[in-house]
């Protein structure tokens, strides 16, 4: 009887490890599939900079919305700013749809900022005639990091980049190479060092690769009959864009310290002041996006202000040669060194600030020489004016002066028909001197 009871408890043990077997199995990521059969696509054909970031962000989160299947990003970049790569980079490891980085079309490529956003992909794929590496860290306009800053650059980047690539089971020694010695590869190399996980050739046929693949952490592929779904970018993430690029920024403040300027030494011009304002407002939205150095900022405001003295003050050249200086330094030093790849061209330096200070210089030499010209119009223009006296002045009598009779008085008895010269004006009257 014990022996019976004893079988009967396995019995159901058994039965009820079983059930707990199946439920958990049918809540494994692998089996818990999205709700609908949608692929959203993001094209990414430009540097990499806060305007892309909230471009991937916000799709990414809108395929987490709606259920996607999964999201693939079609890659063309040269590259771009370090913090913006990072924040993708942290998107797409955090993402809870599969995100499949494609770097297409044919002779696109994946360069600097781009390896590492290919490296975080769920799926890595490339196109044929494509290439990826040089991920190199330079400073801004281009120029190498000297010194023990580059060394802290490239070391930090490397860390960052074999822990993504460690993560996702690929090359950490080829992304190493790619930041220490700029290596680059095409595709079919990068397929053969592990870099990247599939060649297809379009679109399409990335789909139909990676149908049915298996992601960690999430769930299997299954995109028969996908509907595709392209990402458009948004009003603000196109503004974000284009003012995000060192270049345009520094242009958008030149333009508005300009304007103001303008404002300044020729008050009620309106125009110049308010296009002045809008551009200082869009650049400064932009250095909240980039590595500003603000000493080198407060550096081109102090130039402004020693033009604006100018105008005040007869220095005769210092205060406009002290601004000039001050802009070109100021300049130099606004976009610190870092590992983003961007920063302020010297084709786009040179020129304005010369553009600039010539703007400055002429407009402060215009206000210098309304100052210290004689007025022509109104009171004071009449002094120094020569007339002829129609009547005997005798302490008080008439003048003709400038096409016009006035009332004059003087000190002397002048005679009618004689010369005379204006020496003041006081309530309309003028008083005058014999002409020798």
């Amino acid at each position: 009887m014990r022996w019976g009871i004893d079988k009967e408890m396995r019995f159901i043990k058994c039965k009820f490890s079983i059930v707990a077997l199946l439920f958990f199995l049918s809540f494994t990521p692998e089996n818990c599939f999205p709700d609908q059969n949608d692929i959203y696509i993001a094209k990414i054909s430009s540097s990499i900079n806060p305007g892309v970031v909230d471009y991937i962000k916000s799709g990414i989160q809108k395929a987490s919305e709606h259920n996607a299947s999964c999201i693939i990003i079609e890659l063309d970049t040269p590259g771009g700013l370090a913090e913006s790569m990072r924040e993708i980079v942290m998107a797409i490891l955090g993402s809870k749809v599969p995100v499949v980085v494609y770097v297409s079309p044919s002779g696109a490529r994946a360069a600097s900022a781009g390896v590492m956003i290919t490296m975080a992909a769920d799926i890595a794929a490339m196109a044929p005639g494509t290439n990826i590496g040089a991920a190199h860290p330079v400073g801004a306009g281009g120029k190498e990091i000297g010194g023990t800053m580059s060394e802290k650059v490239i070391n930090d980047m490397v860390a960052h980049a074999k822990s993504v690539a460690e993560k996702r089971g690929r090359n950490a020694v080829w992304v190493e190479n790619a930041i220490r010695e700029s290596v680059s590869v095409t595709e079919t190399e990068a397929l053969k060092e592990n870099v990247i996980d599939i060649i297809a050739n379009d679109l399409d046929d990335l789909i139909n690769k990676i149908n049915g693949r298996r992601i960690e952490d999430k769930w299997i592929l299954k995109l028969d009959n996908a509907n595709k779904i392209i990402l458009k970018e948004s009003l603000r993430t196109k503004i974000l864009k284009t003012i995000s690029d060192p270049n345009i920024a520094y242009i958008l403040m030149m333009i508005g310290l300009a304007g103001l300027y303008f404002e300044l030494s020729q008050p009620g011009a309106i125009f110049p002041g308010v296009i002045g304002a809008i551009s200082l407002i869009l650049a400064f939205f932009a250095f909240q996006t980039l590595s500003v150095n603000y000493a080198g900022f407060l550096l081109i405001i102090l130039s402004v202000i020693l033009f604006i003295m100018e105008m005040k003050i007869i220095s005769y050249g210092l205060l406009s040669i002290a601004g000039i200086a001050s802009l070109l330094l100021g300049s130099m030093m606004l976009f610190e060194n870092s590992a983003s790849g961007l920063g302020l061209s010297w084709t786009v330096f040179v020129p304005t600030v010369v553009i600039v200070s010539a703007f400055f210089v002429a407009v402060a030499g215009i206000v210098f020489k309304a100052q210290v010209t004689k007025p022509k119009t109104g009171a004071k223009g009449l002094i120094g004016e020569i007339g002829v006296a129609k009547t005997d002045i005798k302490a008080e009598g008439k003048v003709f002066v400038h096409g016009e009779l006035w009332n004059a008085t003087s000190k002397d008895t002048i005679k009618q028909g004689k010369k005379v010269r204006v020496v003041k004006v006081v309530n309309l009257v003028l008083e005058v001197e014999l002409v020798d």
